[in-house]
């Protein structure tokens, strides 16, 4: 659970070594009211490029993931819903993640372990990137996500683009195919829940 945690929600730690500007702009960044708010929605995991060996072998047996944030300003947390499609089964996970603005770093532990992130810059905001380990190269990896199910050239070519500042080839890059998905129910009933607590809340 904590692995598929890292790889369904983390984000960018900061990349060094970065030559090249647009490398130089991957950099972890503080974290703004406005970047946590962009965040906040439903996102389709794309694709992903991993060098660790355990989390490449994830990869290829999750053609969909989609993930939920929720910013909470007064709680200081972004809560995340994860439907994660793996092999033949849907894997559903709810947690929240704390924020330390200053280094730009959102944290979990999970059993024990501290997960960081920082989120990296896109110029496309209907997409965002996350990497993992970029200072290890043999743990280093990164993923894409989007706000809609299938992502443009454009889009892709962004994401290339980042990958290759940490050494990937686009031959490495892991791409999904929503219509694999195996959460639509799992994730329509919930919605449908939510819905429903909503209007009894208001009702009361």
């Amino acid at each position: 659970m904590a692995l598929l945690w890292a790889l369904a929600v983390l984000s960018l730690l900061p990349l060094v070594g970065a030559e090249s500007p647009e490398c130089a702009s991957m950099t972890g960044t503080p974290l703004t009211n406005a970047t946590l708010e962009m965040l906040s929605g439903k996102w389709f995991y794309a694709a992903s490029a991993f060098r660790h060996p355990e989390y490449n072998q994830w990869a290829k047996t999750v053609p969909s993931a989609v993930t939920y944030y929720t910013y909470n300003q007064t709680e200081n947390v972004v809560y995340f819903r994860a439907y994660i499609t793996q092999g033949d089964k849907c894997v559903y996970n709810a947690s929240h993640m704390d924020i330390q603005w200053e280094n730009g770093t959102l944290s979990r532990t999970v059993q024990g372990v501290q997960y960081l992130a920082h989120v990296v810059p896109t110029k496309d905001p209907s997409i965002y990137i996350f990497a993992y380990h970029p200072e290890d190269k043999e743990k280093m990896g990164l993923s894409l996500y989007a706000n809609t199910s299938q992502v443009t050239p454009e889009q892709m070519s962004e994401f290339h683009v980042a990958a290759k500042c940490l050494g990937f080839e686009v031959s490495e890059i892991i791409t999904t195919d929503e219509t694999k998905s195996l959460c639509g129910p799992l994730e329509q009933q919930h919605e449908e829940e939510r819905k429903k607590k909503l209007e009894e809340a208001a009702q009361a």
